[in-house]
């Protein structure tokens, strides 16, 4: 419980500093720390962020005039039919073609945002 407790607060302190924290951080936690296998952290990283865990986040965000509320809605319908398509597409891989997938698009994302920067 306290592993968990612990991924869930690292992934809220990034979250909130990057807008980043299921994919990239709980994710990885969970198959790294907690030996979850690739597609069972993937659906507990879903059901933690199932609830408006970003509240509070997003509400500092907007006291200082630091978000747009339509480009966010807008986001979130996408959010909700692409997590369902990803999670069907996840459901027919193997856990290690999975986390080989993952690994991928971090390393394509660490060279744009490298190369960018």
């Amino acid at each position: 419980m306290i592993l968990f407790i612990v991924i869930g607060l690292a992934a809220g302190v990034l979250a909130g500093m990057f807008g980043i924290g299921g994919g990239i951080v709980i994710g990885p936690a969970l198959i790294l720390l907690a030996k979850f296998q690739p597609q069972l952290a993937t659906g507990t990283s879903l059901g933690a962020l199932l609830l408006p865990v970003g509240a509070l986040g997003a509400w500092e965000y907007w006291r200082r005039g630091h978000l747009d509320i339509p480009a966010a809605l807008w986001i979130a319908l996408g959010l909700f039919l692409g997590a369902w398509v990803g999670a069907r597409i996840a459901q027919s891989l193997t856990g290690p073609q999975l986390q080989k997938a993952f690994a991928v698009f971090l390393v394509l994302i660490a060279i744009r945002v490298w190369v960018k920067a």
